[in-house]
């Protein structure tokens, strides 16, 4: 697996995010489309929007479902990128939406933590606003195809072996996971 140069090197990914743009996924499950309006969460927008230009989430598996709560995925198919992205934190976005069914908002574990990892809300988990999760962005269209997304593996995929070996630990131990076959921005 080749990465992008660029992946391999956090600091020139740092362009600034149009004020609005459409993302689309391309999934085993079939597509969907994200709608990202940077003023909910600029910091955010821009670290998704450099992830995206740069392909670090095409061939990345949806590795954590929790049925009426969220859909995750975030960690690089190689683990190469995923080992110099695991320490590129990025500052936490006041939260300006609620984490409503189909917003998408960066995993966090406590203040000014996030790195790559996302997830789709799939109830309305409000609950989260008070934890400073910021949503940056709403499925706007394909909701149906996050929600056929494989959840049979529960919360069993391990975070720490994805990130060290990525793809091939996916292959081995949970080939019924969904992936994210390309990701574009529109």
């Amino acid at each position: 697996m080749t990465a992008d140069s660029n992946l391999l090197q956090p600091a020139t990914c740092s362009a600034q995010a149009p004020a609005e743009f459409d993302v689309k996924f391309s999934t085993t499950k079939g597509d969907f489309v994200i709608h990202v309006t940077r003023a909910w969460a600029p910091l955010g927008a821009d670290r998704f929007y450099n992830l995206v230009k740069n392909g670090f989430y095409n061939e990345a598996a949806f590795f954590r479902i929790v049925p009426n709560f969220v859909v995750q995925f975030g960690l690089s198919a190689d683990p190469k990128v995923n080992s110099v992205w695991r320490n590129t934190k990025l500052k936490d976005d006041p939260v300006t939406q609620s984490n409503k069914p189909g917003y998408i908002t960066f995993a966090t574990a406590g203040p000014h933590t996030r790195t790559t990892q996302l997830f789709i809300s799939l109830g309305n988990n409000g609950f989260l606003d008070g934890q400073g999760f910021a949503p940056f962005g709403q499925v706007t269209s394909g909701m149906d195809i996050v929600k056929k997304l494989h959840s049979g593996y529960g919360e069993r995929p391990d975070q720490g072996a994805i990130t060290t070996q990525g793809k091939a630990y996916i292959d081995k131990n949970f080939p019924d996971l969904d992936r994210i076959q390309a990701v574009i921005i529109q």
